[in-house]
């Protein structure tokens, strides 16, 4: 194990995360909110410490698979408690393990919240909370490496323990100008999107926080009531379709842009992700109809929900745990599935449950006629024996890991529908769940341990499970 390297690289993150905190630290003193002390101690924090620890290169450069998950780790542990303190300092939130869970939910992209009250909070503040989505949407040493130099041989590593979905690939032969490439489509949506709720009549602090929030499919809102508190159709489609597009990945955008459309209508994944979506909507549109009375109301209800929790977004413009259990059944079968693999979303990803079906479909198949030679395609091309065994061994950890979440969570004698759900929503970074952690209901009631255990969740979610999981191994530690 480098651990020279590892403290080296971690640094280098921690100072790309200090000069983000200006952003809020400049709103704070515009608004004058007194607070500025509660960014300018993190930022003297981070940026002491970051250059202590990186101001020299090691001579021992060796960075590979287990340094790499390492780093992504630690490193996202670290930014997460440095971005707790403009919360703790500022007083806003007392409790720094609330702090701590907060700003894990942020950067992480879940959106579980334990505050009851959001809208007394201050600018500056609900800014840093949506800022962090939109930082770790495409994730944080994506970041760093976009405007930082690296060598590909050490980005490879890095890139593969956080970059989401069972598989990574470049767009061009370089990693560096690969994660800028993928950054240039990021800032344009999310600047797009502003300018379209803008168009809206949502105020602009308002359009560019639920831009970060949408892009990141974060979910944090500045309201109690979320989206809900616009009562528009206009803006609840325009945030709906922008879900959507975060939750695609991005590597299709740029077969957009070069023009290689065949492969974008040849791709498995993006077809099950849309359908799954129009299949979705329109069962649950029919399901609340008796609700809400007509088609064009239904429809926009339904389809919001659906693009939010499929996406992992978590924004909400209903109480959908007031509807009927059939459409919360399937919003609850929605967050496990997630969004697509290289997107901003979570869940487990659309190409792993693709894959996990056909793999049981052929399962059948082989039991039937135990001759037959049988592959699992997708895109028209077989998938390696290796991917096929990743995503079945994924499944295994994944339902284990949420699992014994559930058991400790359940120490704390929730109700079952609260106990599950909020475990399921936060390894999968959606956000709200159903009964009390519901979207109108938030996380405050949770104890000191389940609020612990939910943040290694959010976290292990965010970075699939093994670079956290890894931590824990005294094996990784070797130097050999």
């Amino acid at each position: 194990m480098n651990l020279r390297m590892i403290a080296y690289s971690v640094g280098r993150i921690l100072t790309v995360i200090a000069a983000t905190m200006l952003l809020p630290l400049f709103l704070s003193v515009y608004y004058k909110e007194g607070i500025a002390i509660a960014y300018l101690i993190p930022i003297i924090i981070s940026v002491v410490i970051g250059t202590v620890v990186s101001l020299k290169a090691p001579k021992d450069k060796g960075l590979y698979v287990r340094e790499g998950m390492v780093i992504v780790a630690l490193g996202w542990i670290l930014i997460s408690l440095v971005g707790a303190l403009p919360f703790y300092i500022s007083g806003a939130i007392p409790s720094f393990i609330d702090c701590f869970f907060e700003t894990v939910s942020g950067f992480t992209t879940t959106g579980s919240t334990i505050l009851t009250d959001v809208e007394t909070m201050n600018r500056s503040l609900l800014f840093w909370r949506s800022f962090t989505h939109w930082l770790g949407g495409m994730g944080v040493l994506v970041f760093t490496m976009a405007i930082l130099s690296a060598k590909d041989t050490r980005t490879t590593y890095m890139m593969r323990a956080e970059m989401p979905g069972p598989v990574v690939g470049k767009l061009t032969s370089k990693w560096q100008f690969s994660i800028r490439i993928l950054y240039m489509i990021y800032i344009a949506l999310t600047v797009l999107e502003t300018i379209f709720l803008l168009i809206g009549g949502m105020p602009l602090f308002d359009s560019i926080v639920h831009a970060f929030g949408t892009a990141g499919t974060g979910g944090f809102g500045i309201k109690n009531a979320s989206i809900g508190y616009y009562d528009s159709a206009y803006i609840e489609y325009i945030v709906a379709i922008f879900m959507m597009m975060f939750g695609i990945n991005f590597n299709i955008y740029y077969l957009f842009i070069i023009r290689k459309f065949s492969q974008v209508r040849g791709n498995d994944e993006i077809k099950w992700y849309l359908g799954v979506i129009a299949a979705a909507t329109v069962i649950i549109m029919i399901n609340i109809m008796p609700i809400y009375h007509t088609v064009a109301n239904s429809l926009r209800y339904s389809f919001f929900q659906v693009t939010s929790i499929v996406t992992t977004t978590g924004y909400s413009t209903a109480d959908f745990v007031q509807w009927p259990m059939l459409s919360q059944i399937i919003l609850t079968l929605l967050m496990l599935m997630g969004g697509c693999a290289g997107s901003t979303g979570g869940g487990m990803k659309v190409i792993r449950v693709v894959i996990l079906l056909k793999t049981a479909y052929h399962a059948v198949r082989k039991a039937a006629s135990p001759r037959s030679v049988l592959s699992v395609k997708t895109d028209g091309k077989s998938v390696e024996d290796t991917v096929v065994r990743g995503v079945l061994a994924y499944f295994v950890v994944y339902m284990l890991f949420m699992g014994i979440s559930i058991l400790i969570v359940s120490l704390d004698n929730m109700d079952f529908a609260t106990t599950v759900t909020s475990v399921i929503s936060v390894t999968n970074n959606i956000g709200p769940g159903l009964s009390t952690v519901g979207p109108m209901g938030n996380y405050s009631s949770f104890s000191v341990l389940s609020k612990i255990v939910m943040s290694i969740d959010m976290l292990a979610g965010r970075l699939e499970l093994y670079p956290i999981l890894l931590l824990f191994s005294p094996r990784i530690w070797k130097r050999n």
